[in-house]
């Protein structure tokens, strides 16, 4: 077992939509499985969203689709597990993409 010390790259992102989020950790999973970037963790918040996981159901979300456009939510269906999350301005999210 090697316990050398590792480098860990943390990104401070802001706010950023859910989908380029989505598209920059595409991006760097394929970057760190090639080895050209450290491990990394990006820190950032979303405007309002609700994901929708694999145990997800649109009747979990308890609001309509005409108030969610009111107030300016958007809807994603994502590849992971779970349920109903939402995401929003002031809720921190960590996303790490580490080589275990």
């Amino acid at each position: 077992m090697n316990s050398a010390p590792r480098s860990i790259a943390v990104r401070e992102l802001g706010v950023m939509e859910y989908s380029e989020a989505l598209e920059l950790q595409a991006c760097l999973v394929q970057e760190r499985r090639e080895a050209t970037i450290p491990d990394t963790i990006l820190l950032l918040e979303h405007p309002h969203v609700i994901t929708l996981g694999s145990s997800s159901d649109l009747t979990h979300v308890l609001i309509g689709k005409k108030e969610l456009e009111k107030r300016g939510i958007k809807l994603f269906k994502v590849g992971r597990g779970g349920d109903v999350t939402y995401h929003g301005p002031g809720q921190l999210a960590v996303y790490p993409i580490i080589d275990l």
